[in-house]
């Protein structure tokens, strides 16, 4: 979709942002407002009503009711003319979206993207939806129906629908201020109840959680394979746990979610098969996934997950990376259908028909469409293409392996993988000669922080230093561009220069998580020392000193009618549940029961959440699950990048232990940092000058070794054997 305002004769007010999402809506014939005083004043002024659309840059949805509804001039003059209309990316203004999503699923049961809102000129919502379609469709009543009924209804009766608006907001936030008392203790028993919650929902046939439309939600992977890691659980529920998380993975790779030519996967399938996807890829669905698929191959060494998790990664050095080293958000689901027409499609980048196929592959192309499941008619399964997108097109969706494809074809395995490489490049080579999906180049400071996540566990798990330099280089861009110095603050996000939209409370708690994982694999201590910084500004601005847990936003902008706790893990991780882990995690490496003081009452602040309904906040869960048991700390002593240190470090990182922190004791100025707190850490010295390792509980260690061997031999007492599974 083009961002272009000038491809229009109009031209409104958002062609003056540089969020690519208002940006696209920059030509239409509506008269946008961005949020802001300017909006609120007419609206003030001319006593009317506010219609609010959220979206983002790269929803497809978003784009259809565009298309429909806001590029129509009839419709806009009715916009125009009722209402005072603002435009909001959610992604720049979460704390905006937080708030009039929570209204629209209280009074709808639903909620998702584009969100249409009505709201009195004090930002009360009145009444609130999602898509509307042009003319009244399935039930839905038409968008030009609703304009004019809610125009109506202000005119007739605005002092009724402000009252309105004002006990919605206070139920609202009633709802938000309920306490977090709960008698139910938070112990195990909590972890088991969520582990039997996410059991009864698992689909054993297809992988993933519920049925149609399927998530990946990788924050319920994250808590799975802590219940799995956890010795003192029943040995039928740990592997019950891992299976479900393995199988899982495997069906996503599998799937046509899975891009089988480019790497990364769409945002969710729309179908119970993993099989025809929305097509947008975000960010922090390739940094949470890519971890998911590294934790299964650290625990199974099955070369498998490693290729899925390299094919991510290097998805997103690739083709979502900043020259300066950001990731960029997003890409879209829609592009041009072919260069030079003006057709947009869902999909159109992606899909193949079978004719296509087998002109590009020649003789390969049998092997590769059984491979494949390529079709003459298409391969979209019934009920999953209700509009007709896909008919006579091919998503490409892994049906046989090559080991099966190697005995239907009665050739070598090796040679099977060769000519399939050599096809998948073929395709992608071609494809690349299609017009590309629209980049979202917004620079999020959250999902950056996820993101370097990903790369720095990836140069431990894999031993890669391209993934290290990756991540390195994204933290220096959220440093010098994403962190404003003289305030000492994070900003939300960067395009064509710094927003001057602050951080909230997930900018805070995904970045510091990043660099408390950077920090482990490059033991530069800079990253700690800006992660403890980023701590103690987290704390001030978003920190709940009474209840406890973090508020996504501050108290700054008046315009912002709830300060709202996330208690939701979803598509990402809640900043409460993150921070929890990271306060824990500071306090092993900082040695400060203070901090872990506060780590666990940001725990207990969602204890009523959590005794309701558990498997609702699973990386809150990951987080209680490494308080219930005391942390191991790792400490190698050894020169820094020297061959008998980095032999330890494998060996350490071979293993899964999500109970840890590992730490590099080489006589240097991290070693003096951590020192301060950690009395023991000088003592940690190079046993006759070679790399030692010091496995310790509350910094009471077992003996020194500088073996590998001997370091394996420590370790297995601790690991969390799974014959089955090969892990270590």
């Amino acid at each position: 979709m083009s961002a272009d305002p000038k491809a229009t004769e109009f031209r409104n007010r958002l062609a003056e942002e540089k969020s690519p999402y208002l940006l696209q809506h920059a030509g239409n014939p509506v008269a946008w407002f961005p949020w802001g005083d300017a909006a609120f004043e007419r609206a003030r002024h001319e006593n009317k009503a506010i219609f609010l659309s959220i979206g983002y840059s790269t929803c497809h949805w978003c784009h259809v009711m565009a298309h429909e509804s806001f590029e129509n001039e009839e419709t806009a003059e009715i916009m125009n003319r009722e209402f005072v209309n603002i435009k909001v990316d959610r992604e720049e203004r979460p704390d905006v979206d937080r708030v009039y999503m929570t209204f629209v699923q209280a009074t709808t049961g639903g909620g998702g993207w584009p969100m249409s809102v009505w709201l009195t000129p004090d930002l009360k919502p009145f009444v609130g939806g999602t898509y509307f379609p042009p003319v009244d469709r399935h039930g839905q009543p038409g968008f030009r129906k609703v304009l004019e009924r809610i125009a109506a209804a202000w005119k007739q009766d605005r002092e009724k629908i402000a009252e309105q608006g004002s006990r919605i907001v206070a139920a609202l936030a009633e709802a938000q201020t309920g306490g977090s008392e709960s008698t139910q203790q938070l112990d195990a028993g909590i972890l088991e109840t969520a582990y039997r919650q996410l059991a009864r929902t698992y689909d054993a046939h297809e992988g993933g959680f519920g049925s149609a439309p399927k998530f990946p939600r990788p924050v319920i992977l994250n808590f799975l394979l802590r219940i799995y890691a956890n010795p003192n659980f029943d040995q039928a529920m740990r592997a019950h746990a891992l299976e479900m998380h393995l199988f899982t993975l495997r069906k996503m790779a599998h799937g046509g979610m899975h891009d089988h030519l480019g790497g990364g996967f769409s945002r969710y399938s729309v179908d119970a098969f993993w099989h025809v996807p929305h097509f947008e890829k975000m960010l922090y669905d390739q940094a949470q996934l890519a971890v998911a698929y590294l934790d299964a191959f650290q625990i199974t060494r099955d070369p498998y997950f490693e290729t899925v998790a390299r094919d991510i990664l290097d998805y997103v050095r690739r083709d979502m990376t900043s020259p300066e080293g950001g990731f960029f958000s997003a890409e879209d689901a829609d592009s041009l259908v072919a260069h030079g027409s003006a057709a947009h499609a869902e999909g159109a980048f992606y899909v193949w028909t079978k004719s296509e196929i087998d002109e590009l592959l020649g003789g390969a192309a049998e092997l590769f469409c059984y491979t494949y499941g390529v079709h003459e008619e298409g391969n979209a399964p019934s009920g999953a293409d209700p509009h007709g997108e896909f008919r006579g097109k091919n998503i490409l969706i892994q049906r046989h392996d090559a080991a099966q494809a190697a005995e239907q074809f009665h050739q070598p395995m090796s040679e099977i993988e060769s000519i399939l490489e050599l096809a998948r490049a073929k395709l992608r080579e071609r494809r690349a000669q299609r017009p590309r999906p629209h980049l979202d180049d917004k620079i999020i400071t959250a999902w950056n922080g996820l993101m370097i996540s990903a790369f720095a566990r990836a140069a431990q798990i894999l031993d890669d230093t391209d993934y290290l330099n990756a991540a390195e280089r994204a933290a220096s861009f959220v440093r010098d561009q994403l962190f404003d110095s003289a305030r000492g603050v994070l900003v939300r996000n960067f395009r064509e220069g710094r927003s001057a939209i602050d951080g909230f409370a997930d900018d805070y708690a995904f970045v510091i998580q990043g660099l408390l994982d950077l920090y482990e694999a490059s033991f530069d201590v800079a990253w700690l020392k800006f992660a403890t910084e980023l701590q103690t500004t987290q704390d001030r601005l978003f920190l709940d000193p009474e209840q406890g847990g973090y508020f996504a936003g501050t108290e700054k902008d008046a315009s912002i009618l709830l300060r709202m706790k996330e208690d939701n893990d979803g598509a990402e991780p809640a900043a409460s549940s993150v921070a929890a882990l990271n306060l824990l995690r500071l306090a092993q490496l900082r040695n400060e029961r203070v901090l872990e003081g506060e780590g666990r009452k940001t725990v207990a602040a969602f204890a009523r959440q959590i005794a309701h309904f558990p498997s609702a906040l699973p990386q809150m869960l990951v987080a209680l699950d490494y308080s219930l048991a005391t942390p191991k700390q790792i400490v190698i002593a050894g020169a820094h990048g020297a061959s008998d240190t980095r032999a330890l470090l494998r060996e350490v990182h071979r293993n899964f232990f999500p109970r840890k922190i590992v730490m590099l004791a080489d006589g240097g100025e991290a070693q003096h940092y951590l020192g301060d707190k950690i009395e023991a850490l000088a003592a940690m010295t190079p046993l006759q000058g070679e790399a030692t390792a010091y496995v310790c509980e509350n910094f009471t260690c077992r003996a020194p070794v500088t073996d590998v061997s001997a370091l394996r031999e420590i370790l297995s007492e601790r690991a969390d054997p799974s014959a089955a599974h090969g892990g270590n």
